[in-house]
């Protein structure tokens, strides 16, 4: 073993939140929280990010594997519960989204191979660092998600590139419902690459339900899709579709109509502008006020009902979404 966390100084490392080491061309990052499902912390973030810098134009480094500690999850996230504290004590929450972006971005477009052993649970920002990699490995007990509307966020940490380049109607599904899928579900929508599990992985839900789910999602607004959805009468169909509007009728109404339009736009934009368009929204988000109500409901007094503005889809107007879309203060992410 050589070089393992030799002259390492981020926060990340130094407070055991990362665990790197290099074997014969071989780095390997294991995300070190697993009593919190190794959710992201800033620490995390800029250590990864050093890491990844440093071993760029090592020689020694010809691969590199992301994987988290623990038999539970690869990544459940982000430290939002963290992220709420810091806001509503007056902290600057921009920084880590900038930290964020910035290193989802540089796992797409890095020069050396990144392996994600994604065999667990990976939503949210686990899904930033893992769509970037080269190779996405699943397994038998990955639960896969994006499931930030529940939350009154968006699918961020790139899901406008990822999310609206997966076949026909099915990202605009996960990205608006957010449902938790398996191995097979992920390999079927491009989500994933390759199988490890002991056994052949079994056919997932989603290629049957595909035609059900471009037939709906394919309306042009989320009041539409609801309307379609709750027409559904076919009984291979009835009980999901039943489902899957108890779900949105959860959501925040407005990050529900925002979602569609960034993934609605973020299928023509370059990845670079996605993650630009994705830190302007998540600012709005904090002005806003969903996303910490989301997380006060949903995660901190776990009451479960949450109070969003406004409460009903019908009563969300374009204007609102629009302001979502609006340039914002320039930041420190560094994207070319």
């Amino acid at each position: 073993m050589d070089g393992a966390n030799a002259g390492a100084s981020a926060s990340g490392i130094s407070a055991g939140e990362l665990l790197a080491e290099v074997h014969t061309g071989v780095a390997t990052v294991t995300l070190n929280r697993p009593a919190a499902l190794n959710a992201l912390s800033l620490g995390m973030l800029e250590g990864l990010t050093d890491l990844l810098a440093r071993w760029e134009t090592d020689a020694n480094v010809r691969l590199v594997v992301l994987r988290g500690a623990g038999d539970k999850a690869f990544c459940a996230g982000g430290d939002v519960r963290a992220l709420h504290a810091a806001f509503t004590q007056g902290r600057d929450v921009a920084r880590y989204f900038e930290v964020e972006y910035a290193l989802d971005y540089r796992i797409h477009t890095y020069p050396k191979t990144i392996v994600a052993m994604i065999d667990g649970i990976v939503m949210g920002g686990g899904m930033g660092l893992a769509q970037g990699a080269r190779v996405r490995i699943v397994g038998a007990r990955t639960r896969m998600a994006m499931p930030e509307t529940a939350i009154g966020l968006f699918p961020d940490v790139g899901g406008s590139y990822f999310l609206s380049r997966v076949p026909g109607r099915l990202g605009l599904y996960l990205g608006l419902v957010g449902p938790t899928i398996g191995a097979a579900d992920a390999l079927y929508c491009g989500l994933a690459d390759v199988y490890a599990g002991a056994e052949p992985v079994a056919r997932g839900e989603l290629e049957r339900l595909r035609p059900a789910i471009d037939a709906h999602f394919s309306q042009p607004d989320v009041a539409a899709i609801v309307a379609s959805l709750e027409r559904e009468s076919r009984p291979a169909y009835r009980d999901w579709a039943r489902d899957t509007v108890a779900a949105l009728a959860r959501r925040s109404p407005t990050l529900l109509a925002v979602t569609f339009e960034q993934l609605r736009r973020g299928a023509t934009l370059p990845l670079a502008e996605c993650f630009r368009m994705e830190l302007g929204l998540v600012l709005a988000c904090f002005e806003h006020g969903d996303f910490l109500e989301g997380i006060r409901a949903l995660l901190i007094d776990k009451d479960n009902q949450p109070r969003w503005r406004p409460e009903r889809l019908a009563d969300v107007t374009p204007a609102m979404v629009a302001s979502f879309f609006q340039p914002r203060r320039s930041s420190g992410m560094r994207i070319p």
